[in-house]
């Protein structure tokens, strides 16, 4: 097994040990982080119903992704998404990442923005 094969395994247990717990409602929404090299994307999901709530990217705000202040950005504009859609808690998904760097980053700007988790 390649040393990427068996990061991207370790990855993907604990994308589900964090995520057996937690189920996105219409109130209360899943917020999944997911983070590559570049960029920096995160959704606000119900379970329930089986789709996404709102959506923003690094990608779709034109802006390079692979830093901190790209993902305050990002955090801020979900933020506004949200509270655009009258929902002000989610249940935070950091999908597998460590809480540090640019996913505390984008967490704490959604904060700031007006989401509570």
């Amino acid at each position: 097994m390649a040393k990427t094969d068996k990061k991207i395994a370790l990855l993907k247990r604990r994308v589900f040990r964090v995520r057996k717990n937690m189920k996105g409602t219409p109130e209360k929404p899943r917020l999944r982080v997911t983070r590559s090299t570049k960029h920096i994307y995160v959704q606000l999901i119900d379970d329930m119903a089986g789709r996404t709530l709102a959506a923003v990217s690094s990608v779709a705000l034109k802006i390079p992704g692979g830093n901190i202040e790209a993902a305050k950005q990002v955090g801020k504009e979900i933020g506004e998404r949200a509270k655009a859609l009258d929902i002000r808690q989610a249940c935070f998904d950091r999908g597998g990442h460590l809480y540090h760097g640019r996913v505390k980053a984008l967490a704490e700007a959604a904060r700031e923005a007006g989401l509570q988790f």
